[in-house]
């Protein structure tokens, strides 16, 4: 079984690229953000005629997300149970007996702004919701752009990023907090190559440099743990032309999953 996140930044614009992928990697379920499409404006019927089933929760020009999958997607939930939010960062649906959350993360902006603050009642919120959705599924995947780099080894340059956002002491906390609720970061369950990055800033030739953060992840449950035999960062699509600022990240699971 293999799941995958991918922040799209802007599904209008990079829809082409996201069908190219899924026909090369045939993942039971992708989660998208940054769709930014309203639910009126999402491409149902492309995703349908490439044999994909969708579920998607939108909002003008910002934000957005989607999952993508083989099979339909049960009990769906949107966005945080409990946590009043206007904006459209979380879909949540069981496939293949595996509940995968996709997340979009707040930015946060800075340290000192209100986004941050958000950012940090967001966290709260989401951590909350996910000790329930735990309980009720203990076969769980949270992925998605979490825009926290979680370590220096996941940053370019750790001495110029210190304390910046995505890289402060209170996101690696939260960071660490949701490892604390029994998830592990897949990407770490393996050695990997240094400096694999997720994301490049379209800005000075961030990519061609390789000067990017690790900040996309996949969060596994104990009771996939042991099932998990790879988890890597394509960057094939950041070479594309338009491309979006963020590679897809993949993880596989062997064994057999419970039934939905």
């Amino acid at each position: 079984m293999k799941l995958a996140t991918w922040n799209v930044n802007s599904l209008s614009v990079r829809l082409p690229q996201v069908l190219d992928w899924l026909a090369a990697h045939p993942v039971d379920a992708l989660v998208l953000q940054e769709t930014k499409l309203t639910d009126d404006k999402f491409p149902t019927m492309e995703f349908g005629e490439a044999g994909w089933q969708v579920q998607w929760f939108g909002q003008k020009t910002y934000n957005g997300v989607a999952l993508i999958s083989r099979e339909p997607a049960t009990d769906v939930v949107k966005n945080i149970t409990g946590f009043a939010d206007e904006q459209a960062r979380v879909i949540a649906g069981t496939v293949g007996g595996v509940r995968v959350i996709g997340g979009y993360f707040p930015n946060g902006q800075a340290p000192d702004s209100e986004k941050f603050v958000y950012k940090m009642n967001w966290l709260n919120g989401l951590r909350g919701w996910l000790i329930e959705e735990m309980k009720r599924y203990p076969e769980l995947v949270l992925m998605g752009d979490f825009n926290i780099a979680p370590e220096d080894r996941d940053v370019y340059d750790p001495v110029a990023w210190a304390g910046q956002i995505h890289c402060t002491p209170e996101e690696r906390e939260h960071f660490q907090k949701l490892i604390q609720l029994g998830l592990s970061d897949a990407f770490r369950l393996f050695d990997q190559p240094p400096k694999s990055w997720s994301w490049w800033d379209y800005r000075n030739l961030a990519f061609r440099k390789n000067q990017g953060l690790r900040i996309d992840h996949i969060l596994v449950s104990a009771a996939l743990k042991s099932r998990v035999t790879a988890c890597e960062i394509d960057r094939l699509p950041r070479k594309n032309e338009r491309p979006s600022d963020h590679a897809p990240v993949i993880v596989t699971l062997d064994g057999q999953v419970a039934a939905t």
